[in-house]
């Protein structure tokens, strides 16, 4: 079966993520309007677990942007409002109880950036911070994050005020561009999409290798990306990297010299455009190579100014890192001008090639205060720019998102598409009632892009035993989904990969493009019918 889930694959990381929202102090971002407007005040949701003793809880906050500092109920730097309890409830799964509180920040003029924080304590115990250590890091331990046979890092402690979690919202009349609505996104990984004309594939056996693909093959074939009906590109990490993929960033602001380099890009860009196509570009906040220069000097100087970019501990690495992966460590973004750094580079990206938002990857580790800042950094030099994450976590907690990100990636439809029309572990009945309560979860104002398959799981046709008819099905239904459509590249021309990422690697699905005589054309034509139908519904 799929592994799509990461920190929630299975039912005991699940419980694992349950049991944990129900101990320490844990506010996830529970506020109530989720996406304040001018003049709203807005109420903020704590909860304490049995595991600790709060005789009072308090909010310290700040509307300057700056960082909010505070003790015991006393503001030393910005404000502070103290919750009050609401209820005590019973949760069977923890088998303990958990007493929520509320508390209420004032209403706020439009561009105002509030941050805060929540910290609970009794007569005699230490403060104790809300969402540190927090759900994802125990729910990541437990899934492989950190090597299971180590305990969680020393820098996770409850009680130290330096870790307290800084949470963030804007206050804004910010909407998604409406181009965005109407999208239908085609999903491209340079490395394995079209060389160029005249060129051949550098090779195609080693997938974990380079096979040629180039930005000016992207751009020579835009006339058949148009063709098919899509509007926008998402293509995969364009940046300089040592790696086909493309995750692992050496340079931010120089376009990788094998997809063609800066002009390249700047090139495909100005032709899309002329076409009526936007560009988005996948970046990635969360992490960077190990080779990148900023990290090697973190890691060589502890007096270096990035050594607080990253986060160095006793771990069997010495230092997070996206999942075990020791190439790529994560980043800070925790700190003011690690954080400032990558605000400007997403600017940079608009400002100076004009791309048109943003595909973000693993967006679940930097979380929402950060987005919330980074969206609003896009705004300003992009009115119409699109952000929206990889945010792989159960829909609850998709909802933090709100009013921080444009959107989310679609990975519950994605399952529920794979297992109906795919897997065939899924009734068409539990398909429909899920469609139906799902669309209506979210509010219209936050997109979930869907997909049927991508560059980090089995491709649609290898789990569905190569049954084009099974695909054509999950296709109709894809279009139908009020979520712009993303199409993975190849799979309207019935592509798909001889072996299975389990226990082979992820890379497995990501195969040349076919093209010619080795495309099924008639599925082709059935996918531009299925986009135009999806057009005039839209309009």
């Amino acid at each position: 079966m799929d592994f799509i889930f990461g920190t929630l694959a299975s039912d005991g990381l699940k419980l694992v993520h349950h049991r944990a929202m129900q101990q320490g102090v844990q506010h996830a971002y529970r506020k109530t309007p989720r996406d304040p407007g001018p003049g709203q005040p807005v109420t903020i949701t704590v909860t304490t677990g049995q595991n600790i003793t709060a005789a009072h809880v308090a909010c310290y906050y700040t509307l300057d942007g700056s960082i909010p500092a505070g003790s015991r109920g006393a503001a030393v730097h910005g404000y502070a409002l103290p919750l009050e309890q609401v209820e005590t409830t019973w949760d069977t799964l923890s088998w303990s109880y958990v007493t929520t509180w509320e508390g209420t920040l004032p209403p706020q003029p439009s561009g105002t950036t509030v941050r805060y924080s929540i910290g609970a304590w009794d007569a005699d115990g230490a403060e104790i911070w809300a969402d540190w250590p927090d759900v994802q890091t125990t729910a990541e331990h437990a899934s492989g994050y950190f090597f299971r046979d180590e305990p969680l890092p020393d820098d996770l402690v409850y009680g130290d005020p330096a870790k307290a979690t800084v949470f963030a919202y804007h206050v804004d009349t910010l909407h998604v561009p409406e181009w965005a609505r109407e999208a239908v996104i085609y999903q491209v990984f340079v490395d394995r999409f079209y060389p160029g004309d005249g060129r051949q594939w550098l090779q195609t056996t080693d997938l974990m290798g380079f096979c040629g693909g180039t930005l000016e093959g992207v751009e020579q074939k835009l006339g058949y990306i148009a063709d098919l009906g899509a509007t926008c590109i998402w293509l995969s990490p364009t940046w300089l990297s040592p790696t086909h993929h493309g995750y692992d960033i050496l340079n931010y602001k120089c376009t990788e010299p094998r997809l063609g380099g800066n002009t390249a890009l700047r090139s495909l860009i100005d032709a899309a455009h002329r076409r009526g196509i936007r560009v988005l570009l996948d970046l990635v906040c969360n992490h960077m190579s190990y080779q990148n220069p900023i990290f090697l000097e973190a890691r060589k100087d502890p007096t270096s100014p990035y050594r607080d970019w990253f986060t160095f501990n006793d771990s069997r690495i010495g230092y997070r890192t996206f999942f075990t992966s020791a190439s790529m460590p994560q980043i800070n973004l925790a700190n003011p001008a690690a954080r400032d750094w990558m605000l400007d580079i997403a600017r940079y990206w608009l400002r100076e090639f004009d791309v048109d938002g943003y595909r973000l990857d693993y967006a679940l580790g930097p979380g929402p205060a950060f987005w919330g800042d980074f969206r609003a950094a896009c705004r300003e030099v992009k009115a119409d720019s699109f952000c929206f994450g990889e945010v792989v976590d159960a829909p609850d907690m998709l909802r933090q998102y709100e009013g921080q990100l444009d959107g989310a990636l679609d990975f519950h439809s994605s399952e529920a598409l794979r297992k109906t029309f795919g897997w065939k572990t899924w009734p068409e009945a539990g398909y429909e009632r899920f469609a139906a309560r799902h669309t209506t979860y979210f509010p219209p104002d936050f997109l979930l892009p869907t997909f049927l398959d991508n560059h980090d799981m089995d491709r649609f046709l290898f789990i569905a035993g190569g049954d084009k008819a099974a695909l054509r099905r999950a296709a109709a239904e894809q279009m139908r989904l009020p979520g712009p459509p993303i199409i993975y590249y190849g799979t309207e021309v019935g592509l798909s990969q001889k072996v299975g990422t389990k226990g082979m690697g992820l890379h497995t699905n990501r195969v040349p493009m076919a093209w010619g005589d080795d495309q099924d054309t008639a599925l082709l034509a059935y996918y531009t019918e299925l986009i135009e139908s999806r057009k005039q519904m839209v309009l």
